[in-house]
């Protein structure tokens, strides 16, 4: 992060404190950081402790000039490399999603062309709030990034999601973007990952082993390089990664129907989930009771989504489909490649202890239409999905030209 400026707006809220941590970590790693904290947010934490970890004075207040020579929020504004708002609250959100700048972090941020980070920090009631997530939304569809929040204990006695996360993963997520390539810059991309859970009765279901790893690294990687990424996520006990949209699911209709109400303004379309392929004809409303004898459960096919979505497909879109498997993985994979009409597929043998479900780990290969592409050695699950994203760009590119010629 050396050379690279980061100005962090501090908003008023309890967790005003933890951005003194946000401050000190990214001068650590080598950024030059500008605070400019809201009148509210003094209320929390003083100025001068940022300025004593930033080494510059902190701005509070829009009408104090002290270099005559630049406009403070105009100087700020196009200096900085990303604008980190943490916490940020429904207030500011509120004020940029609707064109207000009326004090000075609102006026810088109405000024930047820089890269601007929300991580939202609130009481669960107000961050539930529908007008805050139909803002939230807004702002997404503008380019702005978003943290998304934590679930625990909040300052307010309540418990649930409104947590700002962890400094040192702010931190992280600041770092990640300014490192990496910004090869996905304003594009839609659509990620489903995790199991499906098809019930039977209330208290059991069918599913399956997949626990959603290999499809969060592939929507981190999307997001770090610009991406704005939606995950539509089974069940599972992982902690989906920051600066997405996640859309939570139970089966495979809800997948089905969160997936396509959604298909048409996406660029690319990932699906990793392990959708179940059967669900059970009838749901009982109570609890099977165990009985002398075999029980007979009869299923139904779910809808196939990924067949849908290629025969949905348009012109310049791009389509990439997985396929677990535990034999003749080329011939399953191509096959599933052309009846499905992908642009690629990736396939693993999750028979392999250390490259299946669960695991953080991974070894793939990659087809297009012209046969195999690339295949990985056992490597950790990110770094899979950075070779995935890689072959996912060069593909894009194609499916632009042609779309064009």
């Amino acid at each position: 992060m050396q050379g690279k400026t980061v100005v962090l707006g501090v908003c008023g809220g309890i967790a005003a404190y933890k951005a003194a941590e946000i401050c000190s970590s990214l001068m650590k790693k080598g950024a030059d950081v500008h605070v400019i904290m809201t009148k509210a947010a003094t209320q929390f934490i003083t100025p001068l402790t940022f300025q004593a970890l930033s080494h510059h004075a902190v701005i509070t207040d829009m009408f104090h000039e002290p270099d005559p020579s630049a406009i403070a929020h105009i100087r700020l504004a196009d200096a900085a490399d990303v604008f980190l708002v943490a916490p940020a609250t429904a207030d500011v959100i509120g004020k940029v999603a609707n064109g207000i700048g009326d004090d000075m972090l609102t006026t810088t941020l109405m000024a930047t062309t820089a890269q601007v980070v929300f991580s939202p920090a609130m009481n669960v009631h107000m961050y539930a709030n529908p007008i805050v997530q139909d803002q939230i939304q807004y702002l997404k569809s503008k380019g702005y990034l978003f943290l998304e929040p934590g679930e625990g204990p909040l300052a307010c006695g309540y418990t649930g999601r409104g947590r700002l996360p962890e400094p040192r993963e702010i931190v992280s997520y600041v770092q990640e973007l300014l490192q990496k390539r910004r090869d996905f810059a304003g594009l839609c991309c659509l990620v489903t990952a995790g199991a499906t859970r098809e019930t039977i009765d209330p208290v059991r279901f069918l599913s399956n082993r997949s626990s959603g790893k290999m499809g969060m690294a592939i929507a981190e990687e999307l997001r770090d390089r610009g991406g704005q990424v939606t995950l539509i996520l089974g069940p599972t006990h992982l902690e989906p990664p920051c600066g997405l949209e996640i859309v939570r699911v139970e089966s495979a209709q809800d997948m089905y129907h969160a997936v396509m109400e959604r298909e048409a303004n996406a660029d690319m379309i990932v699906k990793t989930a392990a959708v179940a392929d059967y669900r059970p004809v009838a749901t009982s409303e109570h609890k099977v009771k165990k009985q002398a004898g075999n029980l007979m459960l009869e299923l139904e096919r779910t809808p196939d989504i990924l067949q849908e979505l290629g025969m949905r497909k348009r012109p310049g879109q791009l389509l990439v489909g997985f396929a677990a498997e535990t034999q003749d993985l080329d011939r399953y994979a191509l096959d599933k490649l052309h009846r499905k009409h992908l642009d690629l597929v990736v396939a693993n043998d999750v028979s392999k202890a250390d490259a299946g479900f669960a695991v953080d780990t991974n070894a793939v290969r990659i087809y297009d239409a012209s046969g195999l592409l690339a295949a990985t050695p056992l490597l950790s699950k990110r770094e899979v999905a950075r070779t995935i994203v890689n072959h996912m760009c060069d593909r894009w590119r194609r499916n632009q030209d042609e779309s064009e010629a």
